[in-house]
Order: structure tokens, then C-alpha cells, then sequence
């Protein structure tokens, strides 16, 4: 009997061992053999830009911001600082490199990563309104995005159009003639920078935020921009004249970091996509409505005066330039946009 009892124990410790080492391989199963999506887990994101509160990119930004947590049902949340509470637009995409910011309004800026986007800047290339939106949808529009994800590291959500860019100054600007040495502020973005340069102006690159105060200490005379931040960066305090010159009609980018993007689970990009596209198509209708009661604001009620410039040598002059200095594969874009219809 007592060598039965021995048997049945040793086949008991015999089942509990079996049953250990089975519980152990169910244990090691690989983590990705398992659904590790968290639906709990809430992603939140710092959205940067430069227009202040009553511009329509902010309008546009907020939009954003509540649609992606309505649609997420409170998985994203996105929290916009205008005004360049986060930096200008070269530190808003530094730091979302770093991961110390995710998302960003920005345009000819990229140039400093992606050679490409200066294309954006290129004065007297877009016509219209509708050759722009064109453009974006085009195989050219393909490139340029394609080179901002890859050199900048920045995904392209949706774009906002820009009202033409225009001179403001301290003096009429007629035609090319009166270029000549005009202490000029300008983004930093070396082709804009070249292309004045051509057309015998002065430029200095310069933070939007520093304008105001170099144009009332007179360190510059002039600046160009949308009216849109004419109006909302209070330029008609100290400038007299804005000048016709509409030389680049242009889009800003709504964009977020590659890293941040990559981290979200598909249907969440979906919900970041479909965001995006009701904040342009609203972003755009206040556009719209905006231009045209911006420019009586700035004539009618704050006292600038506006200029019909002669741009006929400017365009000229632009044209020959580019033909003669871009390099070969900037040139093709150029070509490429310019034959878009």
C-alpha cells in the first residue's frame, strides 16, 4: 500500500510540473500576437502658430481642435497657441523635431529643411485662386509634400489659402523704380529673399512678432503680407500706403510631426484626416467672407491709402531671374506649377 501512496504522489508532482510548463508558454505568448490597441488612451497634442486670435488660420486651427475630439470621442485633444506663444514658425518645427511640440501652420519657412517648398514663395507664379488649388492637388503638390515628410519630418494635414501678399510702406510703391535700396522685412526663406534682392530692394529676414516694432523704430521702412495680418498685426499704426503689388498668392500648411503621427492607431489618423478637411472648408469660407471687409477696414476706417503698382518689370524681371539661377531640379517644379491648369 505504501508503495502505491509513493506512485500516486509521484504522479501528482508529475501533473503539477506539466501544467507549470504549460502555463509558462501561455505566459511568453509575443506581445504583437495580441490586440494592443488602448482605447483609453487619451493623446494629447501643442498646436503652434503665428496669427493672432481674430485671424482666420486661428479660427481654423480651433475648428480643428474641436472636431478631432468630438470625432475621437475625447481621445485627442489639441491645444492651440497663437501668436507665437510657442516660438515663430522655424521654432514651432525645431521643436516638434524635439518632441516638444506636435503641430504647426507653416509655409515658405520649410525651405530651411525642405529645398523644394521655397517653390511656394516664388513671386508672380500662382495666378489665381483656382490655379492654386490646382497646384496642391497636382503631381507638384505630390513633390512638395512628399519632401516636407521626408526632409522636414512634417506630415501635411490640409492647407489654408492665403490672401495675395502685398507691400506695405512709408511710401508709394509705383513700379519697380521705387524698390530701389527700400529697407524691406521678409520671411526667412532664402529664394524670397533673393528675388527681392533682384528687384533692387533691402531685405531683412525677421520674425513676424519683431515687425510692428521695426517698422515704428523706422529699422525698416516696408514689409509684405496677406492684408489679413496687416489688419491683425496693427501695421496701419505705422505704415501709410499698401501697394499692389500681389506678388505671391500662396497656402500655409497645416502639419503635424511624422513621429506623432506614426504613434496614432489608424482610426484615429482617419479622425485627424477628416478634421482637417471640415477645418479648411471652414477656415476657407471665413476667408472669404474676410478679405473683402478687411481691405474697406484698412482704406476706410484706418486711413491707409492704396497703390495701383505697375508689376509689369517686377514679373518680367522675376521670370528671367528664376530661368537663370534656380537650380535644375527647382526649375522643373517651377515649370511644372506654372503649366498646372
Amino acid at each position: 500500500m505504501k508503495k502505491n501512496f509513493c506512485k500516486l504522489i509521484a504522479f501528482l508532482v508529475l501533473v503539477l510540473l506539466t501544467t507549470s510548463v504549460l502555463s509558462g508558454c501561455a505566459s511568453n505568448t509575443p506581445v504583437d500576437s495580441v490586440d494592443s490597441s488602448d482605447d483609453s488612451k487619451v493623446y494629447e497634442f501643442k498646436f503652434g502658430h503665428a496669427a493672432d486670435e481674430n485671424n482666420t488660420w486661428h479660427k481654423g486651427a480651433m475648428k480643428f481642435a474641436e472636431e478631432v475630439e468630438k470625432r475621437s470621442e475625447g481621445r485627442i485633444k489639441v491645444t492651440v497657441y497663437p501668436s507665437e506663444m510657442l516660438g515663430n514658425e522655424i521654432d514651432n518645427v525645431t521643436a516638434i523635431q524635439a518632441g516638444t511640440a506636435d503641430m504647426v501652420l507653416s509655409g515658405e519657412s520649410l525651405q530651411n529643411w525642405a529645398n523644394k517648398v521655397g517653390i511656394m514663395s516664388t513671386p508672380y507664379l500662382i495666378k489665381d485662386s483656382e490655379h492654386l488649388k490646382a497646384v496642391i492637388q497636382s503631381e507638384a503638390g505630390e513633390i512638395i509634400e512628399n519632401e516636407i515628410y521626408e526632409k522636414a519630418g512634417l506630415k501635411v494635414l490640409t492647407y489654408f489659402e492665403r490672401g495675395p501678399r502685398m507691400l506695405s510702406s512709408n511710401k508709394p510703391i509705383n513700379n519697380i523704380n521705387d524698390l530701389n535700396g527700400l529697407r524691406l522685412r521678409l520671411p526667412n526663406v532664402p529664394l524670397f529673399v533673393e528675388t527681392w534682392n533682384h528687384w533692387g530692394a533691402r531685405p531683412t529676414p525677421m520674425a513676424f512678432s519683431e515687425v510692428f516694432t521695426g517698422l515704428q523704430q523706422n529699422t525698416i521702412e516696408a514689409q509684405e503680407n496677406p492684408l489679413a495680418l496687416m489688419h491683425s498685426g496693427g501695421f496701419y499704426e505705422v505704415q501709410k500706403y499698401i501697394n499692389n503689388t500681389a506678388h505671391v498668392r500662396g497656402w500655409i500648411y497645416m502639419l503635424i510631426g511624422v513621429d506623432q503621427w506614426e504613434a496614432l492607431p489608424d482610426d484615429l489618423k482617419q479622425v485627424m484626416e477628416e478634421a482637417a478637411q471640415v477645418a479648411q472648408e471652414y477656415e476657407h469660407q471665413l476667408f472669404l467672407e474676410g478679405e473683402e471687409e478687411i481691405f474697406n477696414s484698412l482704406i476706410n476706417e484706418k486711413g491707409m491709402e492704396f497703390i495701383e503698382t505697375d508689376t509689369s518689370e517686377m514679373i518680367s524681371s522675376a521670370e528671367e531671374y528664376y530661368q537663370e539661377n534656380l537650380d535644375a531640379e527647382l526649375l522643373e517644379l517651377y515649370n511644372l506649377i506654372k503649366n498646372v491648369k
